[in-house]
């Protein structure tokens, strides 16, 4: 395994990267790791890639967690070399080809892969136009890089029951549950990080819970609780906790007696460039006018019907 990358500067850091670390070696130590997320960030992928017909001889895993997308890879492309990466040294003991790191600082030589994945990492990166950059770097030429995880909607229920809970019993309010990206931004970022045939979408998916508590109990065992840099350090207060619990309850709450929570999750997909790939026409160049095309009849700019 290589040595971490030198932590970046505090003073631009969004997520502290070591209480991101921390969580996921807590996960990866627990034995009762809550894995629903990744399987649905490992199926979404491993759906997309089977609409590609392509063999891949050398992936990088990166965020592998427990491996589980890096086997379903190794099943349906048998002859590949596959490195697996995370932030957390516990989801890698064992594994032959595996490397520690973050996505902000990827240490890997340029044109390394043919395919990169991510399930359920960049969520967490602090700059990630940089790592996307980084990941194109890391592709050879007409190299597929595929990622997949929680977008800008996901647990808009207990972002609103903890400000507002936080917020009439201390008349504060703290950072308790970390910003996420939204999808049309995440698109953006594919392009200026030069990938082409961009491509960003997004499903929401709602899982139930008897009660908030079961909720916050399960953001803990995925490793997924709130390390921004500017989170309290200390503990939130029972009392504010319980009026959360109840307001989530009140304002959200299913027949039955359960309560729903959102996840927003953002699937990525881009091209290294390369030879041979389709390119945008120059403007101008088109042979056939759009109104031609759409059986209308062509007004000068400024004009309108009937007038």
């Amino acid at each position: 395994m290589t040595k971490d990358a030198p932590s970046a500067p505090t003073d631009i850091e969004m997520f502290d990267r070591r209480q991101v670390r921390r969580q996921r070696q807590r996960a990866a130590d627990s034995g009762t790791f809550v894995d629903f997320l990744k399987n649905m960030m490992v199926e979404d992928l491993v759906d997309r890639l089977a609409l590609i017909n392509r063999q891949f001889t050398r992936i990088l895993d990166l965020g592998s967690h427990d491996g589980r997308l890096g086997q379903a890879l190794a099943a349906r492309y048998p002859d590949a070399s596959i490195i697996y990466a995370d932030p957390a040294e516990g989801w890698l003991r064992g594994r032959p080809h595996a490397v520690a790191c973050d996505a902000d600082f990827l240490p890997f030589k340029d044109e390394a892969f043919d395919l990169v994945v991510s399930a359920g990492l960049l969520h967490w990166t602090n700059d990630l136009p940089g790592a996307l950059i980084q990941i194109n770097r890391a592709l050879k030429p007409d190299g597929l890089f595929m990622a997949a995880f929680p977008g800008g909607d996901t647990l808009y229920e207990l972002r609103r029951a903890l400000i507002d809970a936080e917020e009439e019993l201390t008349g504060r309010v703290a950072p308790r549950v970390a910003p996420m990206i939204e999808v049309r931004d995440a698109g953006s970022l594919l392009q200026r990080a030069s990938f082409a045939m961009p491509v960003a979408d997004s499903d929401h998916f709602t899982i139930t819970y008897g009660d908030p508590l079961k909720l916050f109990a399960e953001l803990r065992a995925m490793g997924e609780t709130n390390a921004q840099a500017s989170r309290p350090r200390s503990f939130l207060r029972r009392d504010v906790l319980m009026h959360a619990a109840a307001l989530y309850a009140e304002r959200f709450g299913l027949d039955g007696g359960r309560i729903p929570a959102t996840v927003e999750l953002i699937s990525l997909q881009g091209w290294a460039p390369g030879p041979g790939q389709p390119k945008p026409l120059r403007p101008g160049s088109a042979k056939v006018r759009l109104a031609d095309a759409l059986g209308v009849t062509e007004q000068p700019t400024g004009d309108r019907a009937g007038s």
